[in-house]
């Protein structure tokens, strides 16, 4: 009879796979999930970083039209106040000047009849001066046609020698400052005489011209 050894137990045969020891089993897990559930769980994420740059590309867009058109609004805005500017000191100035329009009629009087000597003459040129670097331009002369625009008819007459409207005589010259009239020539005009016409060829001058006359006749 056989006598078994105490303590040795005849162990069943062990798979290959259950032999495996306990970090054998934890690496193989790893794998597992390496190979199975986590690529899709990878792909999710993927998809939800996607979704999250989409909006903050979206975001971006919105913030740089916004951006845009806040800048645009700017440069409208400093456009206007610009505009605004020049006019509101184009109309000071003029304002100022049209204050000193009868000083300077005065000063046009005063050297018409040969008054403006000495210190007198040196102040008034000196206020032209400053004038004309404010903007301010003479307009007016005698013979140029008269327009209703920039000149005042303030006289009125007829005359053989004008074909048109024309002013004949200045009585106040008109002041302009660019564009902007702000006091028109005031004038003294003259126009062609009601009916008249050109004269033609013998005409006042005391000739006729010559009549078509046959010789005396023969009995």
């Amino acid at each position: 009879m056989t006598e078994e050894t105490p303590g040795f137990e005849e162990q069943p045969d062990v798979p290959p796979e259950a032999a495996q020891t306990p970090d054998d089993a934890a690496k193989g897990a790893g794998s597992a999930d390496k190979a199975g559930p986590g690529a899709p769980a990878g792909d999710l994420e993927q998809v939800a970083i996607q979704a999250q740059l989409d909006q903050v590309r979206t975001a971006l867009n919105e913030r740089t039209a916004d951006l845009q058109r806040l800048q645009a609004e700017y440069q409208n805005y400093r456009r206007r106040v610009e505009r605004d500017r020049v006019q509101v000191k184009e109309v000071a100035v003029a304002n100022l000047l049209s204050e000193l329009l009868p000083v300077l009629d005065d000063i046009g009087r005063a050297r018409e009849h040969g008054e403006l000597v000495g210190g007198f003459k040196s102040v008034a040129e000196s206020l032209e001066t400053v004038a004309a670097k404010l903007g301010l331009q003479q307009f007016g002369k005698e013979g140029e046609s008269f327009d209703p625009l920039v000149h005042e008819a303030l006289m009125h007459s007829y005359a053989p020698d004008v074909t048109e409207t024309t002013c004949v005589q200045i009585l106040q010259p008109g002041y302009r400052i660019g564009e902007r009239t702000i006091r028109p020539a005031r004038v003294a005009v003259a126009e062609p005489q009601p009916g008249a016409s050109p004269k033609g060829p013998g005409e006042g001058d005391g000739t006729a011209p010559d009549e078509e006359s046959g010789g005396p006749e023969e009995g």
